[in-house]
C-alpha cells in the first residue's frame, strides 16, 4: 500500500519575473464582474517601489497563491491577496495573511491596513486573524457592467 504525502506549502518572496505566475492566479481567482482585480502594468508599476512585497506561494510546481503588501513606517497595507481556485480550502490564504502579518510586524509596523468588498468571503479569514472592520468606501469597487460595490477597510494594531 502506498501513500502520496501532501506536497507542502512554501511561501517565498517574488519579484517581476512572477508576473505571469501573479497574473494567472489573479485572472483565475478574482470575479471580473466586481472589478477588484488590478492590471498587470499596476503591478509591475508597485513592485520596484520601497517597502513593497510580493509573497507567493508555491506547492510544488505550482503557484497556489500571492500577496502583494507595502510598508510605510510603522504601517503596511495588505494591497492584493489570492488563492487560485485549484487551491482553495487548503489553508493558502490563512498562511499568505499570517506571513504578512509576521513580516510587517518584524519590518516595525505596528498598524495592518486592508480594503475589501462588502461580501467577499475573505472578510471572514480576515477577522479570524484579528483584523476588524473600521470604515466603509461607499461604491468602491466599479463592476464590469458597471454596477458598484462597497468596501469595508479593515485594521489590525500589532
Amino acid at each position: 500500500m502506498s501513500s502520496t504525502a501532501p506536497v507542502p506549502l512554501v511561501v517565498e518572496r517574488g519579484g517581476g519575473d512572477s508576473l505571469d505566475d501573479v497574473m494567472d492566479v489573479m485572472t483565475a481567482a478574482f470575479d471580473r464582474r466586481f472589478g477588484e482585480a488590478w492590471t498587470r502594468a499596476q503591478c509591475a508599476g508597485i513592485l520596484p517601489m520601497a517597502g513593497v512585497t510580493l509573497m507567493l506561494a508555491r506547492r510544488g510546481d505550482e503557484i497556489a497563491g500571492f500577496s502583494l503588501a507595502r510598508r510605510i513606517l510603522d504601517e503596511a497595507e495588505l494591497l492584493l491577496i489570492a488563492v487560485h481556485p485549484d487551491h482553495a480550502g487548503t489553508g493558502t490564504g490563512t498562511q499568505l495573511l499570517k506571513r504578512f502579518i509576521a513580516d510587517q510586524q518584524m519590518a516595525g509596523a505596528h498598524n495592518l491596513h486592508l480594503e475589501v468588498r462588502d461580501g467577499n468571503p475573505a472578510v471572514r479569514l480576515y477577522r479570524n486573524t484579528g483584523f476588524d472592520i473600521i470604515g466603509r468606501r461607499s461604491n468602491y469597487y466599479r463592476g464590469t457592467d458597471g454596477e458598484r460595490f462597497d468596501a469595508l477597510t479593515m485594521a489590525l494594531r500589532i
